[in-house]
């Protein structure tokens, strides 16, 4: 969906945001503010470091409400008093060896937390549409060589996989059982593995390499063979956004799940992916150390690659950045704040700027992959 069109459909819109002072939350945030719409953030507390607390986000809420998707009467009662026209439920436990480590809080978090969303949907007469996130993961995972399509089957050998499954069929039942003739649209996306700036996240393979640089360190790798759909984070949130946009328009044919991925040439190894971003972080050094993994003692699949056709076909989407300028912008994002976290929120408005420019077509081949030049002045950048 062109950029205009999507600005158009959701701009000015009563928002209520789940997970917003996460690392894809925060990046939403700012670009739903862009937009004009009233956004109320419901989330745990941010940490620090993170994008939320560095580029000082809060102000971009028209609420921002510190809670816990477990808790379903704090939950209802804030989205009730929202009475929000879309809901983007964001809110999870994202981290596989986390899972591993913690499972019950991650079923809590990742199923439960949905089916809690969901309820206080069914009782909240002003919601229009929902967009649920949910992972590449909720496949059944058979390591083929050929994308994952959302008619395949669910499953997950690990807590992580198979909580976000189950937050799929959460959904489905939903839908199903109260929502098919009437009432709200509601939705799953499935994304890949997501870059950018701003993710701070332990066990992922960008910042814990941001972190191994600033302390003058190698990176160590688990598992350099593991390939995944990569995509940068704006390419990510511009499919939920585009979901988001024909649900309100009353697309019920939309109120279905979706895969939101990179074309295939942008499925590479963790090895690759190293290399190319490294032409853009000389800094970066990491080794290899297959033990590392073993013990970590989670599942991790070897090759997983999404197929988004049905939702460049049913929604008019497409990805707008190839992994070669997602990955310049990503070191660049990592290099500067690293530099001057004073630039954080400039640099991430820049380079929101950047991409809703690439949408809207008028990007030139020549400046996707330049770098950004940042203004001279330092602190904090107002968003218009």
């Amino acid at each position: 969906m062109a950029e205009a069109i999507l600005s158009q459909a959701l701009a000015r819109r009563r928002i209520f945001l789940t997970g917003h002072t996460g690392f894809k939350g925060s990046w939403l945030l700012v670009w739903l503010s862009r937009l004009g719409c009233e956004v109320t953030g419901y989330s745990l507390a941010p940490k620090d470091p993170s994008l939320f607390v560095q580029a000082g986000l809060s102000d971009l809420a028209a609420r921002h409400i510190i809670g816990d998707v477990r808790d379903a009467a704090s939950l209802t009662r804030a989205l009730h008093e929202a009475e929000p026209e879309l809901v983007v439920h964001m809110a999870a436990q994202p981290l596989v060896r986390r899972a591993h480590l913690a499972p019950v809080d991650t079923w809590l978090t990742n199923a439960v937390g949905t089916l809690n969303v969901l309820e206080a949907i069914r009782t909240c007469r002003s919601v229009q549409a929902a967009v649920f996130v949910t992972t590449d993961k909720v496949y059944e995972n058979r390591e083929w060589d050929w994308g994952y399509r959302e008619i395949d089957p669910l499953g997950g050998p690990e807590p992580y996989s198979a909580s976000k499954a189950a937050a799929e069929l959460a959904v489905q039942s939903y839908r199903n059982a109260y929502f098919r003739d009437e009432g709200p649209l509601i939705a799953t996306a499935r994304a890949g593995n997501v870059i950018g700036g701003g993710d701070w996240s332990e066990d992922r393979i960008i910042p814990d390499a941001a972190r191994a640089a600033m302390a003058n360190k190698p990176l160590t790798i688990r598992y350099p063979k593991a390939t995944r759909p990569w995509q940068h984070v704006l390419d990510c949130l511009s499919g939920y956004l585009s979901l988001a946009a024909n649900l309100l328009a009353g697309s019920r044919e939309c109120a279905a799940a979706y895969n939101f991925g990179p074309p295939v040439t942008d499925n590479v190894s963790v090895a690759d992916l190293l290399a190319h971003l490294r032409q853009h972080w000389p800094e970066l050094r990491w080794v290899f150390d297959g033990s590392a993994g073993e013990a970590a003692g989670a599942h991790e699949a070897t090759f997983l690659y999404l197929d988004p056709s049905l939702a460049r076909r049913a929604l008019g989407w497409r990805p707008t950045w190839p992994l070669s300028t997602a990955l310049a912008v990503t070191a660049e994002w990592y290099r500067t704040v690293i530099s001057d976290p004073g630039l954080t929120r400039e640099v991430t408005c820049k380079q929101l700027d950047r991409f809703q420019l690439s949408m809207a077509g008028t990007e030139s081949s020549i400046l996707r992959t330049e770098k950004l030049q940042l203004q001279g002045t330092k602190g904090r950048m107002g968003l218009w």
